[in-house]
């Protein structure tokens, strides 16, 4: 059944004003300044920026263990010394191979 309002001859003004209220809706939600679009496009960077923070989140914290255990474990330090910075020990030949 369709809404007296769409079969009346007489009120066409009604007819008009709800396509030009939906029409201004649809503008309002898509194009105007602070859009949907704006919306989800910004939810989208907000998320990606969190995933960011947990990243290096854990690779603070990765760096943090490998801080302490470099300056509380002389044979750690050694080993990243030697591997790092190629030093060696009075005497040691150091040969380095780079792939």
């Amino acid at each position: 059944m369709k809404h007296p309002i769409w079969n009346s001859n007489h009120n066409s003004f009604g007819k008009y004003a709800v396509v030009i209220t939906a029409a201004f809706a649809i503008f309002l939600g898509f194009i105007a300044t602070n859009s949907v679009f704006r919306w989800v496009k910004a939810g989208f960077e907000i998320k990606r920026q969190n995933r960011q923070i947990e990243t290096y989140k854990q690779e603070i914290d990765r760096m943090e263990r490998e801080i302490q255990l470099l300056t509380h474990d002389k044979d750690s330090l050694e080993k990243f010394a030697r591997e790092h910075f190629h030093f060696a020990a009075p005497g040691e030949d150091v040969y380095i191979v780079e792939d």
